[in-house]
């Protein structure tokens, strides 16, 4: 099937259809249009949005509820080694037209053989929707997501989306199910990895990123794809960090801290949101007519659909909420649901729910009408193979510019956590490196979880490569050392690692977790090191030599014992297809370290939760209240976290001046100037996260003791200074109040101003009535 053509042909076309011919015969119609097609340069007709709708209407009047209904259905593709494959079943539905999108297609070659059954051999030949959860990149695989929002840098994480997008959609992809932006405060659980980690505003901020950058500024454009907020709500907050588990939080919770995110990214334009698996006060997301209609639609005007996440349709039944799946559906669909992501749970049974009265025809129109205008906005309905173009394809994916620029996200990402006596950058003298570590030369650990098409095997440049290419005349002696499976007690390696070390001039031990402990079903109940890693680094200690720990994980551990004994700590998450190159960047002082954490990293997993802008007590514990006993306290650990949210070091050094304002009360609708000096006082040149926080002191109801509120990423080269300022006005120092309304109070609020969110260089304003 050749492509098919715009101007005057694809007129005709669409006019041939909405007069009442089906897909494939107005396709009959296209050859003989092509040559008067080419030779008109007009634009397509289907741009307007009145002709959408007299598009969609015609079309949509030709539809049986059957057919309807297909399109509200989402069924999956599957890989093997030899290649992408689709059940027989699942291709008699197709030409049924019995699904309307499949997800985990892809190749232009694949999707185009797809497509063509949906067009050509359906009654209306209404296109596919393609699926893919592109979450930190597609071929080209860039940080986790949890190590990306480590660089706090908004730019390069909207650039790294639009890779992303790119390779996507040269490979047949329209549709995203990504960003996740998921509020995660609680370590042990796994998809605290593919989200921007604790906080609202930060979280917020690249939520919106994220959005512009799979989506573009024209949807039309076929390097774009359709982005998905998700986990739609509350999904970060699951008891005990268990992924799946209930959750169970104050409507003001809930709306102050995770809703925020996805209010930013339907505000950014994006065109989806699925569903979260858990339950939020009683009722499971995907059956909760408060989050999909009420909220969403009601409240904040969505205009795109809604997908479930995989099965959580049927999975209302054992969560004991639906009788059984005709229920689930029921409830699903009358809730705010458009699409059953493979479930097939309206493909089998809404047909007899609407029928008998129990879903309304306007209901299933309305989710129907949704999924046909994003097929429409993408252009799929001049050109249903629009997105399956061979020559791009291979012109696309992994282009040196891609590549470089996931090496220089990777760079962004990593966060120096100690260097004690500078033992980084490695110095010219080290020219006997021992890199120790299971994490050291392992292909398959660099991309972590949820990373798409990306090849684990070949692509992905390990540690021990990019030492190797970077340390000209140095000598590298890699040993694995230790095991990094759970339970493992496996020492054997650790008399080749030792030999190793003791002949080295520094010791890098890159260690962390297995790449598939962290993501989705990866929850753990300890933040420690697994397998034998703590023993091994134990011993290593015991040579006297410099110790580097290259820590990859996809969430916070517990490492107190490694901030205690180890020269310097390098938290590189899970880097990317270019992630070796990158350590090996930072580690020689070709790029000094930016990275800020994005989450706090508990002394143990006895503090979880644990984040910045936690609360006081009516006793609360300050360390000049060492000793008293009826405090918020524990008895064994302190509160404070092994490192704050916001924190991250670099190899230069930089100082802050006391905090000004412009003014010490405003008025509502008046803003404040906070201004601080900045100063670069080491010997390199360097970035710095200059970051604001402010606490609200007293509230109709408490206030956390702080709130991020403001950040700028700055460049400073040796000796310079620079001034940073912050405008704050009352609209930043809204919150739910007592009443749920939402707006500032007045009152009189604490300024910060520092390089992490234990900032002490503060001042003082008033907001007045």
């Amino acid at each position: 099937m050749t492509k098919w053509n715009r101007g005057a042909a694809a007129r005709a076309i669409c006019l041939a259809a909405l007069a009442g011919a089906c897909w494939p015969q107005a396709l009959a119609a296209q050859d003989a249009a092509r040559t008067e097609a080419a030779a008109e340069a007009a634009p397509s007709p289907w741009r307007d949005p009145p002709e959408m709708r007299a598009f969609i209407d015609s079309l949509m009047a030709k539809m049986t509820l059957k057919e309807k209904i297909g399109q509200l259905t989402q069924l999956t593709s599957s890989w093997e080694s030899t290649g992408p494959t689709m059940r027989d079943s699942y291709m008699q539905d197709i030409a049924a037209g019995n699904v309307g999108s499949i997800f985990n297609a892809f190749t232009a070659k694949y999707t185009r053989e797809l497509q063509q059954i949906a067009v050509e051999k359906t009654r209306l030949g209404i296109p596919l929707l393609f699926g893919y959860d592109v979450i930190h990149g597609h071929r080209t695989i860039f940080p986790i997501s949890l190590g990306e929002a480590a660089s706090w840098d908004l730019k390069a994480i909207e650039h790294a989306a639009r890779i992303s997008a790119v390779e996507a959609s040269a490979e047949g992809i329209h549709w995203t199910f990504a960003p996740m932006v998921d509020i995660a405060r609680d370590p042990r659980w796994g998809r605290i990895s593919e989200g921007s980690g604790e906080d609202v505003y930060l979280g917020s901020l690249i939520a919106k990123a994220r959005v512009r950058g799979y989506q573009g500024d024209d949807l039309k454009r076929t390097d774009t794809v359709l982005a998905t907020a998700k986990h739609y709500a509350a999904y970060g907050a699951a008891q005990a960090g268990r992924d799946y588990h209930t959750v169970d939080m104050s409507e003001r919770v809930l709306r102050d801290t995770y809703l925020p995110p996805f209010k930013a990214a339907l505000d950014a334009g994006a065109a989806t949101f699925m569903t979260a698996f858990n339950e939020l006060d009683g009722v499971p997301a995907t059956g909760s007519k408060y989050l999909l209609t009420d909220v969403l639609r009601g409240e904040w005007g969505f205009k795109g659909f809604v997908v479930t996440d995989y099965t959580a349709i049927n999975e209302m039944v054992p969560h004991g909420y639906a009788r059984d799946e005709a229920h689930a559906g029921e409830l699903s669909i009358n809730a705010g649901v458009d699409m059953d992501m493979q479930g097939a749970v309206f493909m089998t049974h809404l047909e007899k729910s609407v029928k008998e009265g129990r879903v309304s025809p306007a209901r299933v129109d309305a989710a129907v009408r949704a999924i046909l205008e994003m097929k429409y906005r993408l252009g799929l309905f001049e050109d249903p193979y629009r997105y399956s173009d061979e020559a791009r394809e291979k012109r696309e994916i992994y282009k040196p510019a891609h590549l470089e620029a996931a090496r220089d996200m990777a760079r962004k990402s990593m966060v120096l956590l100690k260097n004690e006596g500078d033992v980084l950058p490695l110095a010219a003298s080290a020219r006997r490196i021992a890199l120790i570590g299971p994490l050291g030369d392992s292909k398959e650990d660099m991309i972590g979880s949820w990373a798409a098409a990306g090849d684990r095997k070949t692509r992905p440049v390990t540690i021990l490569e990019g030492l190797k290419a970077r340390a000209k005349g140095a000598t590298v002696t890699y040993a694995k050392g230790a095991a990094y499976e759970l339970g493992s007690t496996d020492s054997s390696g650790f008399a080749a690692a030792m030999a190793a070390a003791r002949d080295a001039d520094v010791i890098v031990a890159a260690m962390g977790e297995k790449w598939d402990m962290t993501g989705e079903a990866a929850s753990r109940t300890s933040l420690d090191l697994p397998g034998t890693q703590q023993a091994l680094l134990e011993q290593l200690k015991t040579l006297g030599k410099p110790i580097v720990l290259v820590l990859m994980s996809g969430r916070p551990n517990a490492i107190g014992w490694a901030a205690e004994n180890v020269d310097a700590i390098l938290h590189a998450w899970y880097p990317g297809t270019m992630g070796g190159h990158a350590v090996a960047d930072v580690l020689f002082g070709d790029y000094n370290p930016s990275g800020k954490l994005p989450v706090t990293f508990p002394r143990n997993v006895g503090q979880v939760p644990i984040h910045y802008d936690m609360k006081n007590t009516g006793r609360p514990y300050t360390p000049e209240k060492q000793g008293q006993k009826y405090l918020s306290r524990y008895l064994n650990t302190p509160n404070s976290p092994l490192y704050p949210f916001g924190y991250g070091l670099s190899y230069t050094s930089f100082a802050y001046s006391p905090v000004t304002l412009d003014r010490a009360t405003i008025r509502p609708g008046q803003a404040l100037t906070a201004s601080v000096t900045v100063s670069n006082t080491g010997k390199r040149a360097g970035e710095e996260v200059v970051q604001l926080y402010v606490h609200d002191l007293v509230g109709s109801v408490t206030r956390p003791v702080r709130e991020l509120k403001g950040f700028r990423k700055i460049s400073l080269k040796p000796g310079e200074r620079r001034k940073v300022s912050f405008t704050l006005s009352d609209r930043d120092l809204a919150f739910h109040r007592a009443d749920m309304s939402y707006g500032a109070e007045p009152g009189a609020f604490k300024l910060f101003i520092g390089g992490s969110s234990d900032a002490t260089a503060s001042a003082d304003f008033t907001l007045t009535e």
